[in-house]
């Protein structure tokens, strides 16, 4: 909603421009003035908060000014973003990588929470299968990532719990836990950085892309 806003205002402020009705206004005035829209147009509901919308990382601004300024971030400014989210990846406490696939298929499949009408106790779902194809067996699912199927399989994993498959599963846990450490601009929710995703769930999603016995490997 708020990169709408922001488009929208970049609209207008270059109809202004042309028509010399006013000058073109930085993008730290166009996300001030976002901000006291977005203020002025949403309130607090259930346990949605108004300043999940404000109170943006420095991550999540810097990849927004990118967008509104139409161009994408220096590499050196983008570097700096996904070394300062490696370093924000929680690893596993327990030293486990791989959960229950069934389990993940399951938060997989799930796009429940973190809306207004969600209770704070309720349980998150990963909602992948908006974005990926996962398993042959479901045939709904969206475009915007790559597929995922076969994808423990392409990686030659055949025991996700030996140490030749220790850098593959350590990285598929760090890109679901934080998409961003890997590309600092990625359209994929920090899962677990977000708090999205707990460390079980994201145990098990792990399991999912990574079991042999997944449907997802098979």
């Amino acid at each position: 909603m708020k990169k709408k806003i922001q488009f929208a205002l970049t609209g207008i402020a270059a109809a202004l421009l042309v028509v010399g009705c006013a000058s073109a206004p930085s993008v730290s005035e166009l996300n001030e003035l976002t901000n006291k829209i977005v203020k002025a147009s949403f309130r607090d509901e259930g346990f949605v908060k108004v300043d999940r919308v404000l109170n943006t990382d420095e991550t999540n601004r810097a990849c927004s000014e990118a967008d509104v300024a139409g161009k994408p971030l220096d590499e050196k400014t983008a570097k700096a973003i996904e070394e300062m989210n490696l370093k924000a990846i929680k690893w596993p406490s327990d030293g486990k990588f791989i959960g229950d696939w069934k389990q993940g298929e399951a938060i997989a499949q799930s796009g429940r929470g973190l809306t207004w009408t969600d209770k704070v106790t309720d349980v998150n779902g990963g909602n992948c299968y908006n974005c990926h194809q996962i398993s042959k067996e479901e045939i709904s699912y969206g475009t915007i990532g790559p597929s995922l199927y076969n994808y423990g399989k392409i990686r030659g994993v055949t025991d996700p719990n030996s140490p030749e498959s220790k850098p593959i599963v350590e990285y598929t846990w760090g890109k679901i836990w934080n998409s961003k450490a890997y590309n600092a601009c990625s359209n994929m929710p920090r899962a677990g950085h977000m708090g999205i995703l707990s460390e079980e769930q994201v145990r098990h999603v792990v399991g999912l892309l990574l079991d042999p016995k997944s449907p997802v490997n098979q």
